[in-house]
């Protein structure tokens, strides 16, 4: 059931419509207009604001299967021209079933076919309607909209290489279409915020979901494809009440759990990558459970964390990998010598052919048991340690968080000299470490503050992925954060029950 609301639509007229003249119709843009003298600053947000909440709330993004517009590598934008193809229904489908045992209390969703189609897979035979937002459309490109890529670079020159390489600041018929995303995002929030529910589903678009992302942990528009949507990839969000009120806690919980590999083929921010991280979380060891305490010393792997490295290592299969950096806590040289083992193996399948070397490292900047023994606080006690849960590192200690953004630091600078090497036009590492440390890492990779860590969350056994498409001196674009649908049965589902029968 799709229940449709009355709203606010600004159009141009067919004739400006350039890109498919034989097709009449109106195109959608926003209904607010700003203009070249409207230039607002530019800016991330320290931390967003938003009313408080009486209890916790979890946001889950979805964008749309692939379209056909999408197929023929056309600009959408805001128009309403393309349809799901085969494979978008498809894709839509792979999601409903990975979100098929979540209890979600209500579904928010862009009002165009492509998503609209795609939120009625996913919410089935649910009975509440879906609420159809316009604000929740895709970001308007005006004149851009249904034109052919090649096409936009001919007709539009400069304009287009400054939406390619500085969308924040682009412009196009006087308007700054990232900018007006960004505030239109933020009004979202206040609307599926204010709702009466405690897990909610936003089915909408690719630009859009990035400017519920980057506006709901902070970030400004100049972060406009650094966290990557893909075609029916799902991200989570944490709203966590505060004790002393105020705008809640938010953490990204995961960020593009696909229907696919996120490390088979495809494009980070509409370009080619040959440079890519990968952040590999170690299974369980055999002193945590998924509850208990983050730090649990120099632990070897339980046979849960032994099932989640192979899977971690199946998963990687899809890649040649040419180093693998680990931590050397025993849970984290495990999981390495796994994935090592499976990808030297993997070429040697043959009768004729000869094993793959993989050079293997540690790195002592990867041990988060350095971090704690050289943090001399009366938290030190294992048993003050927070649960292991989204958005614990906000509960940690300030010398240990400290000492843990100076040290990861360290990393990360040298997990970028490993991929410098100009002689291999290719360059895949992986990097085998403690959730905090991984956390850490993707917060050096978004150039942010240690303020940040208590934003992201990771689970064992999970999988993130950086890629450096202009190289390891430009951007880091976040593919995934937080992936575990390599998992199976032993993943973390979407929303998990607790025992007082609270949800997320």
């Amino acid at each position: 059931m799709f229940v449709i609301g009355r709203a606010c639509w600004c159009s141009v007229s067919a004739h400006q419509f350039q890109a498919r003249p034989q097709r009449s119709g109106n195109v959608v843009v926003g209904c607010s207009l700003s203009s070249v003298q409207e230039k607002t600053e530019l800016g991330s947000e320290s931390a967003s604001s938003f009313p408080p909440l009486r209890a916790a709330k979890r946001v889950v993004l979805v964008r749309h299967g692939q379209s056909t517009w999408n197929a023929e590598g056309r600009i959408q934008g805001s128009s309403n021209f393309s349809v799901l193809t085969k494979k978008g229904e498809s894709q839509a489908e792979t999601s409903r079933q990975m979100l098929i045992d979540d209890r979600f209390d209500a579904c928010f969703a862009s009002p165009l076919a492509r998503s609209k189609r795609t939120a009625e897979i996913i919410w089935g035979p649910r009975q509440e309607p879906i609420i159809p937002d316009l604000d929740l459309r895709e970001i308007d490109l005006y004149s851009f909209q249904g034109l052919l890529k090649h096409e936009g670079k001919e007709r539009y020159g400069s304009a287009f290489h400054q939406w390619q390489v500085d969308a924040a600041n682009f412009i196009i018929d006087g308007h700054y279409p990232v900018r007006e995303l960004w505030e239109r995002a933020r009004s979202c929030w206040t609307k599926i915020l204010a709702h009466d529910s405690r897990s909610v589903l936003v089915v909408a678009h690719n630009a859009v979901n990035q400017a519920l992302v980057a506006t709901a942990i902070g970030l400004g528009a100049e972060y406009f494809r650094t966290l990557l949507q893909s075609n029916c990839g799902v991200s989570v969000l944490d709203f966590i009440p505060r004790s002393e009120g105020g705008s809640p806690h938010i953490c990204l919980n995961r960020l593009n759990q696909t229907p696919g590999s996120p490390v088979a083929g495809g494009k980070s921010a509409g370009r080619e990558t040959s440079k890519r991280i990968i952040l590999v979380c170690s299974g369980s060891t055999q002193g945590n459970t998924e509850d208990g305490f983050p730090f649990s010393g120099d632990q070897p792997l339980n046979m849960l964390g032994v099932i989640q490295s192979q899977k971690s290592a199946e998963l990687l299969l899809d890649l040649k990998v040419n180093s693998i950096v680990s931590s050397p806590n025993k849970a984290c040289v495990e999981t390495a010598v796994a994935i090592s083992m499976v990808q030297e193996a993997a070429d040697c399948l043959g009768a004729d052919c000869v094993p793959r070397y993989v050079e293997m490292k540690q790195m002592g900047n990867l041990d988060v048991e350095t971090i704690f023994n050289q943090t001399n606080t009366a938290s030190n006690d294992i048993s003050n340690f927070p649960p292991f849960q989204p958005g614990w590192l906000n509960r940690v200690d300030d010398g240990l968080k400290a000492t843990l953004w100076d040290q990861s630091g360290k990393a990360w600078r040298s997990l970028l000299d490993e991929i410098s090497d100009e002689s291999r036009p290719e360059e895949v590492v992986v990097a085998v470490g403690h959730p905090a440390i991984h956390i850490a890492l993707m917060g050096h990779c978004l150039n942010l503050t240690k303020e940040w860590l208590g934003s992201f969350h990771l689970d064992a056994g999970s999988v993130s992925v950086v890629d450096f498409p202009d190289g390891p001196k430009g951007k880091g674009v976040i593919r995934c954060i937080n992936y575990t649908a390599h998992l199976g049965r032993w993943s973390i589902p979407i929303t998990t029950s607790t025992e007082d029968g609270e949800e997320f």
